[in-house]
């Protein structure tokens, strides 16, 4: 088996972090040919091309596995250094997650307040949809992530956390102005509120409804935050899959009310993290499993 030499390893990780090999120069203080030859040494010794000398440089799906080990190896270490008293920084710990936006405003910050104020981690959070957060992951940009996979991402461990439920909902006025007939019709040409362009959650919950139509409402509006979206429908803009926490008040006060009685969708989440015996890590998922038992269905 071929040893992969931490300092190439290392090298590749900033200038993917950078952006240019000339920046990464600078950040290692090393000449950009010194950077060069390091990253063509570990791809010649990968047999892999690892970048695309684009700009900013983007790692391979190669690539990316070595950027996630190096992300790994500088996590170990950080945390051999703590637990022999050596980092002498007495700098916080970063740990990096990709969370979905309705699990942020719903949930997920819980889990910021059961992490012991003594193992001093700052959090750098990712928004990102649930279907998409693996990829973070795979690429290395975070250490964990809410997602909607069960399949572990390679080098990753993955435990589930519940089900977030959604309630399709308008606002009554809405209601009262369009729905005036069946909803398997109606729905079709609803005014739609949805997160953004690659939002596909309504137009699934429509084509369930109807078993496999499609809607043809041309009136969208998108919103990409979780609390702009909910605001949006009582608003009376368009009708939309709001989490359950989020609904059940406006619900209560008759902002919203709910289209389908009974008919709801359970997205599924699930927990992924490095496989590492780190000892953030095991803390965050522990409050994170915690908060979630509270939050989420079964």
């Amino acid at each position: 088996m071929t040893d992969l030499p931490l300092d190439q390893v290392r090298t590749l990780l900033a200038v993917v972090d950078e952006g240019t090999f000339d920046a990464a120069a600078a950040a290692l203080h090393l000449t950009p040919s010194a950077i060069s030859q390091r990253v063509k040494a570990l791809e010649q010794r990968t047999g892999r091309v690892l970048l695309l000398r684009t700009k900013p440089v983007r790692p391979t799906e190669s690539g990316e596995v070595l950027v996630r080990l190096a992300r790994q190896v500088a996590r170990l270490e950080r945390d051999a250094y703590e637990e022999l008293g050596l980092s002498g920084t007495g700098e916080p710990t970063r740990v990096s997650v990709a969370v979905n936006a309705d699990s942020l405003a719903t949930w997920f910050l819980r889990v910021l307040t059961r992490v012991p104020e003594e193992l001093r981690l700052y959090f750098e959070l990712r928004r990102e949809d649930e279907d998409h957060t693996a990829a973070l992951l795979r690429e290395g940009v975070v250490m964990a992530a809410v997602t909607s996979s069960p399949d572990p991402v390679p080098g990753c461990s993955v435990r589930s956390l519940g089900r977030m439920r959604y309630l399709p909902v308008a606002a009554p006025g809405f209601a009262a102005r369009h729905l005036d007939g069946p909803l398997e019709q109606v729905l079709l040409d609803l005014p739609m509120v949805a997160f953004d362009r690659r939002d596909d959650f309504q137009d699934g919950f429509v084509r369930r409804l109807t078993r496999g139509r499609s809607s043809a409402s041309a009136l969208r509006h998108y919103v990409p935050t979780s609390e702009g979206f909910v605001e949006t429908v009582a608003a009376g803009l368009g009708w939309g899959l709001v989490p359950e926490a989020q609904a059940e008040p406006l619900l209560r006060e008759g902002r919203l009310v709910e289209l389908a009685p009974g008919r709801t969708v359970d997205v599924p989440l699930y927990w992924q993290q490095w496989k590492l015996d780190s000892p953030a890590l095991a803390q965050v998922a522990e409050a994170v499993t915690a908060a979630a038992a509270q939050a989420l269905r079964v």
